[in-house]
């Protein structure tokens, strides 16, 4: 891309330096957004269950709503993207998580504020796994930084509410306090809204060309700077051969991976013009799999730890203020972590042997928590939010084993859709193993057993091979 201002740009080349700033924003404000709607909750359980019947039953489902809604939706995701570009997609799934949001403080039922928030997390779990492929379609030489960016508004957005939720519930009630974080939402969707309008503009005034798409200029400018890692050169040039029409093409008729089968078809053009259908099949696919069980097992350990760790930080001792700030501690840590892992994944060959000092960080932690979690409560819960650095590392790594943003899009809707499956076991058998044994023992002892899948699993994602040259896949 261009280093000119874009008022000395020519008028093409502006228009696309103007929408991909625009895109840019979108990516990062929606970031920010993707889980507030859970974190909100959790430290306010108990003065919502003041209002609302929440047995520990009800909580323990609370607790599991965000993975359950984020895997089915997710899971759902590319198989409605042939309908609508994926910039109208986000935009849909944007107003349902405000509506979502802001329609669960509103009632006063327990049925209506579990679905409420049932929407809301569709919203955003649907909205999550268009993330990458946007990425991917917009910012094909600069995958590791824009990864790392967005990543690094999620983990921020993710330890704002925990550390604000219970003062301004104390203030102006609980109600408010859940609510509010719908105005991030809103804010989000002003650049997909600007965008979705500006393309229907040239629609209609007979032009084709999306500002911001993956221009081949872009794709240039990586290659002939020698910025970004060979995987994002090789990316950005596939780009440049197959054009913006060819791109355009494929979101139109984006593969829908098949909710029973995984199975995901495409047509994109071939460097020398010719058409070929991709036939993708996820479950028969090592890299997807492994991918899975990175996600999966990753987002296990940090939702059973939104879910449970206020309560064990409170029964060790604690106060709900002090709980609430150790939650806030938890999550904020994935700031410098979504900031720096994408981009170093991205420039080694092979990225496992960092996910083994992630995986040690989980293990030290949930010791110092089960023996000792009101001596250095700060330390064991900083080691356990290290541990959670093998989430940014899953989601650079779909754009950098995959070749094409379609390829991209239905590795984000299969690995953090099954992925996200997987994880609802996390809040649901922590909290059931507790009550069962009555001590947090087993309950960790589980989370223990996870993060051996989560090894094997990062093992196989994070060999170097492309998702479109290996087992699954096939040209007709």
């Amino acid at each position: 891309m261009s280093t000119l201002p874009a008022s000395r740009l020519p008028v093409g080349e502006a228009g696309r330096f103007r929408g991909r700033l625009l895109v840019l924003a979108g990516i990062l404000l929606f970031g920010i957004t993707l889980r507030m709607a859970v974190t909100a909750v959790s430290p306010l359980i108990s003065r919502i269950g003041e209002d609302i019947t929440l047995s520990a039953a009800t909580i323990g489902l609370l607790g599991t709503l965000p993975t359950a809604t984020f895997a089915v939706f997710g899971f759902m995701t590319p198989y409605v993207i042939r309908w609508a570009s994926l910039e109208r997609l986000l935009g849909i799934f944007i107003a349902a998580a405000v509506l979502g949001q802001v329609g669960r403080a509103l009632v006063t039922g327990t049925v209506p504020f579990m679905v409420l928030s049932v929407v809301a997390l569709a919203g955003l779990g649907a909205g999550n796994v268009l993330l990458p492929p946007l990425v991917k379609k917009y910012f094909p030489d600069k995958i590791g930084l824009l990864t790392a960016l967005y990543s690094t508004s999620l983990a921020l957005g993710t330890a704002l509410p925990p550390q604000f939720a219970v003062p301004v519930a104390g203030s102006v009630g609980w109600r408010f306090s859940i609510a509010m974080w719908a105005a991030f939402s809103l804010l989000a969707a002003v650049p997909w809204v600007s965008l979705v309008w500006g393309q229907r503009r040239r629609d209609d005034g007979g032009g084709l060309q999306e500002p911001g798409g993956p221009a081949g200029s872009a794709a240039d400018a990586s290659t002939a700077s020698g910025e970004g890692s060979a995987d994002e050169r090789s990316t950005a040039e596939g780009s440049a051969i197959k054009g913006r029409g060819a791109e355009e093409a494929d979101v139109a008729r984006a593969g829908a991976a098949d909710p029973d089968t995984g199975t995901t078809g495409t047509t994109g053009s071939t460097a020398s013009g010719s058409e070929a259908r991709m036939r993708i099949n996820l479950w028969k696919s090592p890299l997807a799999l492994g991918l899975t069980f990175m996600f999966g097992c990753t987002s296990l350990q940090t939702y059973a730890m939104f879910a449970w760790l206020p309560q064990m930080l409170t029964e060790a001792g604690l106060s709900a203020g002090q709980a609430g700030s150790m939650l806030a501690l938890f999550g904020i840590l994935g700031l410098p972590l979504s900031l720096l892992v994408p981009i170093i994944a991205a420039r080694m060959r092979n990225p496992f042997p960092v996910v083994m000092i992630f995986l040690s960080c989980f293990v030290a932690g949930y010791t110092g928590l089960l023996l000792v979690p009101e001596q250095t409560t700060w330390l064991w819960v900083v080691l356990v939010g290290l541990g959670p650095g093998t989430f940014p590392m899953a989601l650079v790594m779909i754009n950098l084993r995959t070749r094409t943003h379609v390829g991209a899009g239905a590795l984000s809707g299969f690995g953090q859709g099954v992925g996200y499956a997987l994880a609802c076991s996390g809040p649901l058998l922590f909290g059931i193993l507790e009550a069962a044994t009555g001590s947090w023992l087993a309950s960790f002892a589980f989370l223990g057993g996870t993060l051996v899948l989560l090894g094997i699993g990062s093992f196989i994602a994070c060999r170097p091979a492309m998702l479109e040259d290996g087992p699954g896949v096939s040209w007709r």
